[in-house]
């Protein structure tokens, strides 16, 4: 009997080996001209709603982890964005470190408590997962609009009062608006290439046979609780960089922009955009803050959004599972066979 080790290894690729260094090339190649494109054409207020999508989007990342691969429906991703801007915070003003050190601290503990998080999933599917994560999305907006965001007050849990209030300052090789744009969307893009290299890989083939059935899963040697865990984990360390990456665009973070209901926002911008394609979770991060920022420009109230998304939401789930991504991958790859093909004559 194979071991759960060569199991995994004898399971089919998703891809052929040869095209594997090729789906990850393209990550890098396109945040480079989206980077590129934001930069000479956008002003400043469109700069940094520009920084917010990016960053936003790693949460998305996170749930198409979850619910493309594994179909599981988590509504506290949102949360884990505020865990990891309020250790990013914390541990900026405590201690003063290097940028990188906070951002790794936030991800690392939003991947501990996303992995709390996670449990229910070992026993829980489908509405009851969904109803428990919604409940505990619920629980940090009550804990967080108690304590508050970090703002440089004295002790670990210390506030400060008035014009005392500090700023996290940003990188120093990124002070700028467009340094740190630029900054973002290399710290994402470092972090969607790991993503694509777990969907790639080996722990994606794993996920895939879950989703089809835990039992089919077990039969074939797949540890069901060590990939699930696995994979709550990555979904949390990545909503925690995003955490706190927003905690570097503005500076600081409030508690009023983490209730439970934009975990839901964020799951639904997460299925129009789309969860099996990488650059869904681009998407999906520029419509959250592209298509407000838009409305507060023409004058819109920006509640208008929830209206938006809904419709995008429902035309999605009936006529457009894969999202936006799904709809536009064809035409990307007849045009990607169509330069092929101009080359091999």
């Amino acid at each position: 009997m194979m071991t759960s080790q060569q199991t995994i290894q004898a399971l089919p690729e998703r891809v052929p080996v040869a095209r594997f260094p090729k789906q990850l090339l393209q990550v890098p190649a396109t945040m480079a001209l989206f980077a590129a494109v934001v930069t000479c054409l956008a002003n400043s207020y469109w700069l940094s709603a520009a920084t917010s999508a990016v960053a936003l989007s790693l949460s998305v990342a996170g749930l198409a982890i979850l619910y493309g691969q594994l179909g599981l429906v988590s509504l506290c991703q949102f949360a884990l964005v505020g865990v990891g801007g309020w250790v990013t915070l914390r541990v900026g003003h405590a201690f003063h470190p290097p940028f990188e050190i906070s951002l790794l601290a936030g991800g690392f503990v939003a991947s501990v408590v996303g992995l709390a998080f996670g449990l229910p999933a070992l026993r829980l599917r489908g509405l009851y997962l969904a109803l428990v994560t919604l409940m505990l999305a619920g629980a940090f907006q009550i804990i967080i609009s108690a304590w508050g965001f970090p703002d440089g007050g004295n002790g670990f849990l210390g506030r400060a009062d008035g014009s005392g209030r500090a700023m996290l300052p940003r990188p120093e090789i990124a002070e700028g608006a467009v340094g740190y744009f630029l900054y973002v969307c290399l710290a994402a893009t470092i972090a969607l290439l790991i993503a694509q290299w777990h969907k790639l890989g080996r722990p994606g083939r794993a996920w895939a046979l879950i989703r089809k059935g835990e039992t089919v899963a077990i039969a074939s040697g797949v540890n069901v609780l060590t990939y699930k865990a696995w994979a709550f984990a990555l979904s949390g360390f990545l909503a925690g960089v995003s955490g706190a990456l927003l905690a570097g665009n503005v500076g600081q973070l409030d508690g009023r922009a983490f209730g439970a209901f934009e975990s839901l926002n964020l799951f639904a911008l997460a299925i129009v955009g789309g969860v099996y394609n990488w650059y869904g979770a681009l998407i999906a991060g520029l419509l959250l803050r592209a298509v407000p920022a838009l409305l507060t420009d023409l004058g819109i109230d920006g509640y208008v959004t929830i209206g938006i998304f809904g419709v995008a939401l429902f035309q999605a789930l009936a006529t457009a599972p894969s999202g936006i991504a799904g709809q536009i991958a064809p035409l990307i790859a007849r045009l990607r066979f169509g330069s092929a093909k101009e080359r091999a004559r």
